[in-house]
């Protein structure tokens, strides 16, 4: 969910909306966290890095992992890296540093050895991010690891659906394929296979949470901050086109995800990864 294309294709960020979902949304980097292997930062402050750090609240999370650790998030949105560092910048509780600068994953390499390359929902903005894999796991010190999480749920009714509603004659001259923009992310056999061949010993796995949410439209709610982003970005200004797609992509998201007595279903598959590299 986090921007990470290039200034000229990027979406225009919203914190408040994304963060709307913050409870769900940080499940499975917690889940990610806890995966990963003691740091080779023994007798120093650990050296992170977050690619696609979003608002920063999870990027803020790694300082409770390693309290003493200077941490870095980077992101493309300046409204993003802006609630960011008003949030979280300075100096975190365990006497480490948090700071935030601006980067697009997709041409970022490490300009210094870090212990920790970290990267929540982020690299599925990014098309051959696997292709960067060698460059970050250079970028590492020995032993350090490489650990990422990204949705998997592309072809899920939420994303198929939009995919056909920005293919409708009456969008498709204005939104063209944005609604079809993840089809390269990979499943768990292929990271592994990727990340084995470059000599790291290498964890991959998914998971599909159940997640309950509440409220009106509440899976519209939740894609208003990620998925839809291209498409409002796309429309802009237009706010009677705005308002006409967002009423037709909501009665196709109620038909397909009708609530319940307790609020409405919406499973999200999530492909993690967790690379060490060799010491």
């Amino acid at each position: 969910m986090h921007s990470v294309e290039s200034a000229a294709a990027a979406p225009v960020w919203d914190p408040r909306q994304y963060l709307r979902h913050s409870v769900h949304r940080t499940r499975p980097f917690l889940d990610l966290l806890h995966r990963i292997p003691r740091l080779p930062a023994h007798d120093r402050p650990a050296r992170i890095a977050d690619l696609g750090c979003g608002p920063g609240n999870v990027t803020a999370l790694l300082a409770d992992r390693w309290p003493d650790a200077h941490i870095t998030g980077f992101d493309l949105s300046p409204e993003m890296l802006e609630r960011a560092g008003k949030d979280w910048a300075g100096t975190t509780a365990g006497g480490g540093w948090l700071d935030f600068r601006p980067a697009d994953a997709a041409h970022w390499t490490p300009d210094e050895p870090y212990d920790l390359i970290v990267s929540n929902a982020a690299l599925q903005w990014v098309p051959d991010h696997p292709e960067s894999f060698a460059a970050w796991i250079e970028g590492l010190r020995p032993g350090g690891t490489l650990a990422f999480q990204v949705p998997g749920n592309f072809t899920a009714p939420s994303h198929a659906l939009l995919g056909e509603l920005c293919a409708r004659p009456e969008w498709r001259a204005r939104l063209g394929d944005q609604g079809r923009r993840f089809v390269h992310i990979l499943g768990p056999a292929e990271y592994l296979t990727r990340l084995t061949a470059l000599g790291c010993e290498t964890d991959t796995w998914e998971t599909v949470y159940c997640q309950l949410l509440r409220g009106e439209d509440p899976v519209l709610d939740w894609v208003k901050g990620t998925a839809l982003r291209p498409v409002l970005t796309a429309l802009g200004d237009d706010r009677e086109a705005v308002d006409a797609f967002l009423a037709q992509y909501r009665d196709l998201l109620r038909e397909a995800y009708p609530p319940g007595p307790d609020g409405t279903v919406f499973p999200f598959r999530r492909v993690f990864a967790v690379a060490r590299k060799p010491r």
